[in-house]
């Protein structure tokens, strides 16, 4: 597991957006996956492939770019690494209506970490595996009907 992290780290640093990108994407598909199989209990030989698919490509051509972005430009509004700061980052990333209504018991606490404790290069990453278990539950939701 060091080692996988560890070329983690070496390809994020040479790669960082292309990184992102690619994190966000897989780890989205496995929340549906996780969704499928662990919620829905669908079983291997009724896994919908397509709808893991489209999970991925939400995270790489949305998610990923968007919320990468999204994170430098926060950080060019709020310079600094305090307390205040991450503060200021938590309470700005928070301003979209959406997200303060659906997600307001997760997202401000694994902010408020993110932005206090995470350098910017692996905010993404931080997000996106706190996303795999919070899209988990999102995906099983809105297609438990």
């Amino acid at each position: 597991m060091a080692g996988l992290w560890k070329s983690y780290q070496v390809l994020m640093t040479k790669y960082p957006w292309s990184v992102q990108i690619v994190t966000a994407g897989s780890l989205m598909g496995v929340g549906d996956v996780i969704s499928q199989q662990l919620f829905e209990r669908r079983g291997l030989s009724h896994h919908n492939v397509q709808r893991t698919a489209k999970m991925m490509s939400i995270g790489f051509f949305f998610v990923g770019p968007v919320i990468g972005s999204w994170y430098k430009v926060l950080d060019r509004l709020v310079v600094g690494g305090t307390k205040s700061a991450a503060v200021k980052k938590m309470l700005a990333d928070q301003d979209y209506p959406d997200a303060l209504i659906s997600n307001y018991y997760l997202w401000p606490a694994v902010q408020m970490a993110n932005f206090y404790f995470i350098p910017l290069h692996h905010r993404m990453a931080v997000v996106q595996i706190v996303a795999v278990a919070w899209n988990s539950y999102l995906t099983w939701k809105v297609n438990k009907m």
